[in-house]
């Protein structure tokens, strides 16, 4: 059966967190593919989803049903419209979901969390790494020059992490408590995400 009330915008097919929540009550169940990262993923989806990122996704084709129905989702949409330009030639009926995650958790619907963070690693390393960067310009202008070395070291981390894919920074943050996967056994919890 195909979806329902889609419509084209810029080119890719939408359907609205409503539209979903009433194909689910009709027992539809179409495909619903998180495009995000997996730290994004963990940090809270929709039920049911699977997690494909982005940059992986067109390598990772025969792990979907092509013919079935599927949605993609991202934390905004944005994401999910490029992989649905790029991908939709190869699916039978693709759509992507109306204002992502956002809109999902904005419409009070449960999303599942399978870490106690709520922010994804990517954000806490863009994060961590943005403050340290300001931190040493502000020390070095308004305490002692030296201080710009700190944000030239973190310059050439996100290089090295850019150039090799490793960041020593997100290993750090991973270990850390609200980053570890929850300790009720392999069971995510299903709840209303604020900040997912």
């Amino acid at each position: 059966m195909p979806l329902i009330a889609m419509n084209n915008t810029v080119g890719n097919q939408k359907i609205t967190s409503e539209t979903l929540n009433q194909m689910r009550e009709t027992g539809e169940r179409p495909q619903v593919v998180d495009v995000r990262s997996v730290g994004e993923f963990a940090a809270g989806h929709l039920p049911g989803a699977i997690n494909i990122p982005m940059e992986t996704f067109e390598s990772r084709l025969g792990d979907l049903d092509l013919s079935a129905p599927t949605i993609l989702v991202c934390q905004s949409g944005n994401r999910a419209g490029i992989v649905c330009e790029q991908a939709s030639h190869h699916f039978k009926n693709v759509t992507v979901l109306d204002g992502g995650t956002n809109a999902w958790v904005q419409n009070g619907n449960p999303v599942v969390q399978t870490t106690s963070a709520t922010w994804s690693l990517e954000r806490q390393v863009r994060f961590g790494a943005g403050l340290l960067v300001l931190t040493g310009v502000l020390l070095s202008i308004f305490v002692n020059p030296s201080w710009i070395w700190l944000s030239g070291f973190m310059g050439a981390g996100l290089t090295f992490a850019g150039l090799t894919n490793f960041c020593p920074m997100a290993t750090v943050l991973a270990k850390l408590p609200w980053n570890r996967a929850k300790a009720n056994g392999s069971t995510p919890s299903c709840s209303q995400a604020q900040g997912a």
